[in-house]
């Protein structure tokens, strides 16, 4: 069976969410999903730290990574995760291994190309194979609603009333999509 991987920050719940949704993806495929939250505990002295992460990232056929976008670009505790996986680049541990991504920010374009990008370049380090996403928008059930095949965009409106986080059912079904087509691609990279 493969596993998809699906390692993310999220800072207001809207990324988690999209991770849950991709997540359920995966398992409708037939792929067992590992849902793997990055937090701000995890970083120390600047330096992110999870030795259980990287072990299950190691052993998972793909990867997804996942990040909310912050001032055009990935957030910071991401970045120290990302940072902190350099010694796996040295060795090549995630060489031929699937990888795809997927983001949210307040708005509808909030520059979330760029997140995206830096993740496949990221994936392309790491030898990689970058997965983008095959949905054609639909503006009558809102998948792709954003026109993202570089991996998956969500947006929401911004709602500084400290109200639960909501993401756009659209938003949520193109990450779930995403999920199945990493676990179908993944099953024909590994044979």
């Amino acid at each position: 069976m493969v596993a998809i991987a699906i390692v993310y920050f999220s800072g207001q719940g809207h990324t988690h969410q999209m991770a849950e949704a991709l997540a359920k993806g995966v398992e409708t495929a037939g792929g067992t999903p590992h849902l793997l939250r990055i937090t701000g505990e995890q970083i120390v002295n600047g330096r992110w730290q999870d030795d259980a992460i990287l072990a299950t990232l190691s052993t998972a056929d793909g990867i997804a990574f996942g990040s909310p976008t912050y001032m055009g670009g990935i957030a910071g505790q991401f970045k120290c995760f990302i940072d902190a996986a350099s010694a796996t680049w040295f060795q090549q541990g995630w060489k031929d291994k699937i990888a795809g991504g997927f983001t949210h920010s307040g708005s509808p374009s909030g520059d979330k190309q760029g997140t995206l990008l830096y993740m496949a370049i990221n994936a392309a380090q790491h030898s990689m194979i970058w997965v983008g996403s095959s949905e054609m928008p639909n503006p009558e059930t809102g998948v792709n609603r954003l026109g993202s095949f570089m991996g998956v965009m969500g947006q929401s409106d911004l709602d500084m009333s400290g109200a639960p986080a909501k993401v756009e059912p659209g938003d949520l079904e193109s990450a779930n999509l995403y999920g199945q087509r990493l676990v179908a691609v993944a099953q024909q990279v590994t044979g």
